[in-house]
């Protein structure tokens, strides 16, 4: 792969083109991550409304009818449902992994087998998250990770 930057302090806007033979999973995966990157999530903290990039994301997580969106450093809250966002992230990398929690694929750091099939997920910033055995096939599978 051969990566070009062109600086130029006339054009308005950051601009990504993509010349390849032909439009591969791995072609579309790099659009995916760049989408991602672009992408953001409106929230709230103390009175205050920020929009997130979704890159920073660690999981999101419902808990007494609220749903709460964890960074590395903060807690957010959003008035979005847990289904809404399920949809709406789902293709920028997010994946269920319980009723109450979407965890953001990327930012995972290490699985550990749990007791009945759950999966102990330890996030990039030491966070753990448990997986239900509903959901942990289907992450395992999701990561390509084998049973044995």
């Amino acid at each position: 792969m051969k990566i070009s930057i062109n600086i130029n302090p006339d054009n308005p806007e950051t601009e990504i083109s993509v010349t390849c033979p032909a439009l591969t999973p791995e072609v579309e995966k790099l659009i995916s991550m760049v989408r991602v990157m672009d992408s953001k999530l409106t929230v709230k903290k103390d009175g205050e409304v920020f929009l997130l990039d979704l890159g920073e994301i660690l999981y999101l997580e419902t808990m007494e009818r609220k749903c709460f969106v964890y960074t590395d450093k903060t807690v957010y809250e959003t008035d979005a449902k847990m289904y809404e966002l399920e949809q709406q992230l789902a293709a920028s990398g997010f994946f269920r992994v319980s009723k109450s929690t979407l965890l953001q694929l990327k930012h995972i750091k290490s699985l550990r087998a749990d007791l009945n099939h759950r999966i102990r997920i330890t996030m990039d910033n030491g966070e753990q998250v448990v997986a239900s055995r509903m959901y942990a096939d289907e992450l395992r599978e999701r990561l390509g990770l084998k049973q044995a």
